[in-house]
């Protein structure tokens, strides 16, 4: 339950890593309050999973296999998203590797893999939604970024390298897409679930039309650029 009324109702939501964790939260609260969801993840399991638990609750969603880190995957997941729904408003950048290991027990695949996800697929899915935003008058962006990869829980060094691409990408997106009314914000997730939903249904929201190129701690009530 959030602290305020939003209501999303006619808006198409895209939500990345919406199989577990911080994305599944929010794209069944993206769902609870009017969204049309589709809830892409690698494993097409948990996001079958987080359809499912959508429509039982009376929305609407739809489950999408997706490897980010793949620009073809990324670019069908939206074309997918598209035809099922007709537009597309808000995407959600939910989906992230971290792998805990001390920098000098990284191997080069580990390395690789992070960043292949966590900021190429994430740039990907960005880009490519960015475009369709535009072309549909505007709409808005959230990156969300676990925890563990801004050193407030442990961390490997991909996570953490692949967080600071992501802040840098957010703000000069912000600055890009301003002028085709699309709002992009990052969102540092904590352990807690409500103040990572209750910030993502804000920032989806109209309440929130004048924010842009923000990050938010998930655990503070500011925003606050690390």
């Amino acid at each position: 339950m959030t602290a305020f009324a939003i209501d999303l109702s006619g808006t198409v939501a895209l939500v990345t890593g919406a199989g577990a964790g911080s994305g599944r939260a929010i794209a069944l609260s993206l769902a609870g309050c009017g969204a049309a969801v589709a809830a892409a993840d690698l494993n097409i399991e948990r996001a079958d999973a987080t359809s499912q638990l959508i429509h039982s609750r009376g929305g609407t969603a739809i489950a999408l296999r997706v490897d980010i880190s793949n620009r073809f995957q990324a670019a069908n997941m939206i074309e997918q998203t598209r035809d099922a729904f007709g537009q597309l408003r808000l995407l959600v950048n939910a989906a992230s590797i971290c792998h805990v290991r001390p920098l000098l027990q990284v191997d080069e695949w580990e390395w690789r893999r992070q960043l292949e996800v966590n900021l190429g697929g994430l740039f990907f899915c960005m880009q490519l939604a960015a475009r369709v935003l535009a072309d549909e008058g505007g709409g808005a962006i959230i990156n969300v970024l676990p925890a563990e990869a801004l050193a407030t829980l442990p961390a490997g060094v991909g996570a953490v390298a692949g967080a600071a691409g992501v802040i840098g990408l957010t703000r000069q997106a912000a600055r890009e897409l301003a002028e085709y009314k699309i709002r992009v914000n990052a969102i540092a997730a904590g352990d807690r679930r409500d103040p990572v939903t209750n910030l993502a249904l804000f920032l989806a929201s109209q309440a929130a039309n004048s924010i842009s190129g923000q990050l938010f701690y998930s655990d503070r009530p500011y925003p606050h650029w690390s």
